[in-house]
């Protein structure tokens, strides 16, 4: 069952330390709703720490208080409560990070994947909401928190980076009403937005070239796939949130109903990215066929490799997915 805002206000109230975490490779709505959530409690007199096992990913530095964000350090915390955010499931927050909250005694869950299984001792699990951000925004002004500058903004990144800008389908009449209250309170969206959307560096480029390389189409045309290695990574010095949002140039092609980016990681794994843009396509269903999951029209999957035999496997679960031409 899902915790109401009052009951998760009522355990926030009641307690003084809190360690806030997201998922491994965090991406925009994981380390936005971190920093949301974090600065609104600060702000209302509670001792917070904000963890993430891969740290702080460059291309969200900007974001005021981002500093903030810590790699887990090696002894347990002395807090009261954990607040996972953004997270599917407990062991995508990470070995280190998992230690680091093991003092917690109580655990509370705000998510809006749906293959959530509901893994805190409080959860709020919405899978309506485009983004755990606007989760996090409803729920700090129903319980009357501070939303100071940092939260602001930060709920607007997280928000904005998790609907393709405010274009992907779950996209709210909610979304626009709480982007408006947030530039009425102050966000200079302009700027933020060309900090979140214009600032990359070279080696994404050429990574970009690197992928449009390696491009193929599947399914009558109706599946585009691209993929990166290891050896593409080293030798592009590629960081993790490099990649980040590039499949959305492939989910783009005409025609194209899934998209599919495949990806080396160390130690033989591969990590498969998957969007859909026809609802009959829910890609989720897909990934939890290999113990992935996510959203309908944006889910994910690590399985074991080498790249081409997932990359067959996926693909061919891709394609019996597909709707009757």
């Amino acid at each position: 069952m899902n915790a109401s805002y009052q009951e998760i206000g009522e355990a926030i109230a009641a307690h003084e330390s809190f360690v806030i975490l997201s998922h491994v490779r965090p991406d925009g709505d994981a380390i936005g709703s971190q920093l949301a959530l974090g600065m609104a409690l600060e702000a209302a007199g509670k001792k917070v720490r904000l963890i993430n096992e891969d740290g702080l990913p460059d291309n969200l530095a900007f974001l005021p208080c981002s500093d903030r964000i810590e790699t887990p350090p090696a002894e347990p915390l002395d807090v009261e409560v954990a607040i996972a955010l953004d997270t599917a499931t407990k062991p995508r927050l990470g070995d280190a990070a998992l230690h680091a909250a093991s003092n917690a005694k109580l655990w509370i869950n705000i998510d809006h994947h749906k293959s959530n299984p509901g893994y805190g001792d409080l959860n709020h699990i919405d899978s309506r909401s485009p983004a755990t951000g606007q989760i996090l925004y409803q729920l700090i002004t129903a319980l009357g928190l501070p939303l100071p500058a940092a939260s602001r903004d930060a709920i607007y990144v997280a928000v904005s980076t998790d609907t393709g800008s405010f274009q992907y389908p779950s996209t709210t009449a909610d979304t626009y009403r709480m982007a408006a209250d947030l530039i009425d309170s102050g966000l200079d969206v302009g700027g933020i937005n060309s900090l979140t959307y214009d600032n990359h560096p070279f080696r994404r480029v050429e990574l970009m070239r690197s992928l449009l390389n390696t491009l193929e189409l599947d399914g009558g045309g109706r599946v585009a796939h691209w993929e990166l290695t290891m050896a593409t990574r080293d030798a592009l010095g590629l960081k993790p949130e490099d990649s980040e949002g590039l499949i959305d140039i492939i989910r783009g092609i005409e025609g194209v109903i899934v998209a599919v980016f495949f990806e080396e990681l160390p130690g033989g794994k591969i990590r498969v990215s998957m969007r859909s843009k026809d609802p009959r396509v829910d890609v989720c269903h897909v990934c939890m066929e290999f113990g992935g999951g996510g959203h309908a029209l944006a889910a994910g999957i690590r399985m074991a490799g080498p790249l081409a035999a997932a990359r067959d496997r996926v693909l061919a679960a891709v394609r019996l997915a597909l709707p009757a031409v």
